[in-house]
């Protein structure tokens, strides 16, 4: 992954470049841990040798997944970035996957292996935003 800081005033801008094979939640994950990001709204473009997305079921109150086996273009992966209870960047994402019949598989990202790229762009907010364990859903989600 290559990253370059595009705005270094108090809302930063980052623009990522993450290499084919790189499992994309773990290093857009990685990355705002490392910067210590604690708010910001993340979008991106690219595609995937595989992914997985999930749908929430509320009365189990976890993802069921849906399996991506195939190369899939990113059509738009779109959401943000907290706090979360462990201190860590929490990150909150939802993607669009285009398939080559033209069919689409979109819900919460779970990951995805990059093939040949996907380009990342965050962008930081002066304001902390914490996200907190519901137990009553849960999941977590941004308190305000």
């Amino acid at each position: 992954m290559r990253s370059k800081s595009i705005n270094d005033g108090l809302e930063r801008t980052f623009v990522l470049i993450l290499d084919q094979g790189e499992e994309a939640l773990k290093s857009i994950s990685d990355f705002a841990d490392r910067e210590k990001i604690s708010a910001a709204s993340v979008a991106a473009i690219g595609a995937f040798s595989r992914a997985k997305v999930g749908w929430f079921d509320l009365e189990a109150k976890k993802y069921k997944p849906i399996e991506v086996g195939e190369q899939c273009e990113v059509l738009s992966l779109i959401g943000d970035v907290a706090q979360g209870d462990d201190g860590k960047a929490s990150l909150h994402l939802h993607a669009v996957l285009g398939l080559q019949d033209g069919s689409l598989r979109g819900g919460h990202f779970l990951s995805g292996s990059v093939q040949p790229t996907l380009e990342v762009t965050i962008t930081e907010t002066v304001v902390n935003l914490r996200r907190r364990k519901r137990p009553d859903l849960g999941i977590a989600l941004i308190d305000v």
